[in-house]
């Protein structure tokens, strides 16, 4: 019964012949601990009767309470406590041959387990337990991600954050990962066009939105790499350059999942979209990379943003987003509803804080230690005190 389910299926899969058995004994448990009762009943009993008629053989009625007495101890070591601990520590040492003894003793017995599981089981439907309705251990996320977050003996940290950027892909939305509106850089196809050539020249990402006036008004998104060779072999490069090589802006909306937004990248052959919200405002910008930065988490983020002090409390910049600030300390910030720690604090205070302020949390004590005039920049976050 202590067997690791996991583990079992694995190596059913690999053909363990051992496994196996133990596999189909444990997918009627009634049956199999009615046979394994039924013989230890039996034994028990049995060696209780013997043990009374030695008893008494040898030393009269006195010989009863001395027998008893040994017998319990006898049994409560040897083949109680020892061999069940045992059992509970190295189950796969103990299942696996007893597998191949139960499976012919079951069917040799199966009509007396038979008759004994009709009684229980009659008894056990009594309070609506059915046994043959035996369910396989399920985990729900929140348990899968505790499980992968313990395994730092087993996984590199780099792998296992990987892992729970995987987990949370169900749950979190282009919204938790986007660039933010005002980070966008992009270029107002109503500038001089020398000032364009500049901002081009210049750039360091390799598709730019292109809009008029407004980021709003976005009329395509341009691939640096393609007008930078017309740039330079052509002389009388133009805005028509730029709009005859525009690729059409793809829109998202904010609340689509990260593992859907995926699949519709793969789908349409782009890498790059706006997010709008219910009014078709632009909110942010996300990207491929976004989404993937999503999943592998600080793998590729700067180790500057979430930094760890000797003394256990983490130096956390604003912009950092909850999840990824749960998933690298493995804490439980709320993330419904602000995406950054800089929106979590704001709307825990209703004011943006000035820099010295202390507070707790969340069930976290922490300290502002810069902002500027619309958001918190950096915030230390002190270590949890034990109880």
């Amino acid at each position: 019964m202590t067997l690791n389910r996991y583990r079992l299926q694995h190596l059913v899969k690999q053909g363990h012949k051992s496994a196996k058995k133990a596999q189909r004994l444990l997918k009627r448990p009634d049956r199999l601990l009615g046979l394994i009762l039924l013989g230890n009943n039996f034994v028990n009993i049995l060696a209780s009767s013997l043990a009374t008629i030695i008893g008494m053989r040898l030393m009269g009625d006195e010989g009863i309470a001395l027998a008893a007495g040994i017998l319990t101890l006898v049994v409560l070591i040897f083949s109680e406590v020892a061999p069940k601990t045992l059992a509970a520590l190295k189950p796969e040492l103990i299942a696996f041959p007893a597998s191949w003894v139960y499976t012919p003793l079951l069917k040799i017995f199966y009509p007396l387990v038979w008759f004994v599981n009709l009684i229980a089981n009659g008894l056990l439907r009594i309070f609506g337990v059915k046994a043959s309705q035996h369910n396989q251990e399920t985990l729900n996320k929140d348990e899968l991600k505790s499980i992968v977050a313990e395994t730092d003996s087993i996984m590199p940290e780099r792998y296992k954050n990987i892992l729970l950027g995987i987990i949370d892909l169900e749950s979190a939305t282009v919204e938790d990962i986007m660039t933010p509106r005002n980070e966008i850089i992009g270029i107002n196809i109503e500038d001089p066009i020398e000032e364009i050539i500049v901002q081009l020249k210049t750039g360091q990402h390799t598709r730019i939105p292109i809009y008029k006036e407004s980021i709003d008004r976005v009329i395509g998104f341009l691939h640096l790499r393609t007008i930078l060779t017309q740039i330079f072999n052509s002389e009388d490069f133009s805005k028509q350059d730029i709009t005859n090589n525009l690729i059409t802006p793809f829109f998202i909306p904010e609340t689509t999942p990260l593992h859907k937004q995926i699949h519709n990248f793969k789908v349409d052959k782009i890498r790059i979209g706006l997010v709008v919200d219910e009014y078709g405002d632009v909110q942010g910008l996300v990207s491929m990379d976004d989404l993937l930065q999503g999943i592998v988490g600080e793998i590729m983020t700067e180790e500057a943003d979430v930094k760890m002090n000797p003394d256990g409390s983490y130096l956390v910049d604003g912009s950092v987003t909850v999840r990824e600030l749960n998933r690298i300390t493995h804490w439980s910030l709320p993330t419904e509803g602000p995406k950054t720690i800089n929106g979590l604090i704001i709307e825990f205070l209703e004011t943006i804080p000035q820099a010295g302020t202390s507070l707790m949390m969340h069930d976290h004590q922490l300290e502002i230690i810069s902002r500027n005039k619309h958001a918190i920049t950096q915030v230390k976050f002190f270590p949890k005190k034990k109880k």
